[in-house]
């Protein structure tokens, strides 16, 4: 009884939310074909930082997941047990919710980052040694 109330009610929520989606959007729309509705981002947070030649963040996770951008320069990341991944700028990294990793410069080179989170809290662990900043370790 308790899942046909749980699954009825999210039913009716989908349902109100596509007639109230269709309510924002007129018809005739010269912008868009189909449904397409501005969703609110109280959530997202948007920040940009710039590493030095060789900076890098410690290891830590996302809990809803954060969207790296590379804007000037290069960079680094890795999800932890993965290989490290460069960066140029124009290039993208998601990394989903409570995926551990790093990011930050190359050796030689600052590197400016555009991150935009997806709400939660930020969990730091180590810091990244040089080995695995070095690509000679996937932890």
């Amino acid at each position: 009884m308790t899942r046909l109330l749980v699954a009825g009610s999210i039913s009716l929520a989908g349902l109100l939310t596509l007639s109230l989606a269709e309510a924002q959007q007129p018809a005739d729309d010269p912008r868009f074909t189909g449904i397409s509705t501005v969703l609110d981002g109280k959530d997202l947070s948007a920040a940009r930082r710039s590493f030095a030649p060789g900076a890098r963040s410690a290891w830590h996770s996302h809990v809803n997941g954060q969207l790296l951008f590379a804007e000037k320069g290069h960079g680094r990341t890795q999800k932890r047990g993965l290989a490290m991944r460069e960066l140029a700028p124009g290039d993208s990294d998601y990394t989903g919710p409570n995926v551990v990793h790093w990011h930050g410069a190359v050796p030689n080179e600052e590197f400016i980052q555009i991150n935009v989170g997806f709400g939660g809290e930020t969990k730091w662990m180590e810091k990244t040694t040089d080995d695995e900043y070095g690509g000679k370790v996937r932890k």
